[in-house]
């Protein structure tokens, strides 16, 4: 699967295409904390084409470990060690099949939710992180949609990631909740 720019140089995918979505991994280089290597076994078991990841991953490994499974945008949070804050961008805009979609992180205003609702104009799907509240949420014609954090629940009731299958027609967002990562080997 590749991408090539389209005429608004944005990322383009070509749909049909299944999207694996992470954000808030908090992975830290000297912390105990690893991202499941079940999240990534799930992603190639799917055959998840593209990874998105929206922001405070906090450090690179985490996208190298993506990158294994398949090619990985992310972009920054207000988190992440410093190399990824000058190298990630705020926001990326991409194209799948037919579909503008917004990446980021969701810090910007007084809630996540907020700030995706702020970036919602002129795009179909907006995916957003920083709460750690995985939400499906419709408003008007843009998608809304944050997969929570599938390693840092803050009060949530479970891990979380999520998946984007897009094809020509329609984006159909999915929510993975799990209590525990071993859980992933039963989703189909």
């Amino acid at each position: 699967m590749t991408s090539s720019p389209n005429q608004h140089g944005r990322p383009h995918f070509a749909a049909p295409l299944v999207i694996g979505v992470l954000a808030d991994t908090h992975v830290f280089a000297q912390g105990s904390r690893r991202l499941p290597p079940e999240v990534g076994d799930l992603f190639a078991r799917l055959r998840v084409g593209l990874i998105l990841h929206a922001g405070d991953i906090n450090t690179r490994s985490v996208l190298d470990e993506l990158e294994r499974v398949a090619p990985t945008l992310a972009v920054r949070g207000n988190g992440d060690e410093v190399a990824l804050q000058t190298t990630l961008p705020e926001i990326i805009d991409l194209t799948i099949g037919r579909f503008a979609c917004r990446l980021l992180h969701g810090h910007q205003q007084r809630t996540a939710r907020a700030t995706a609702q702020h970036h919602a104009s002129g795009v179909d799907c907006v995916v957003y992180g920083h709460s750690h509240i995985p939400k499906i949420e419709q408003i008007g014609s843009t998608l809304l949609f944050n997969p929570g954090s599938p390693t840092d629940r803050r009060g949530q009731p479970h891990f979380s990631l999520g998946l984007l299958r897009v094809t020509d027609s329609a984006i159909e967002p999915e929510l993975i909740l799990f209590a525990d990562p071993r859980h992933l080997a039963n989703v189909l």
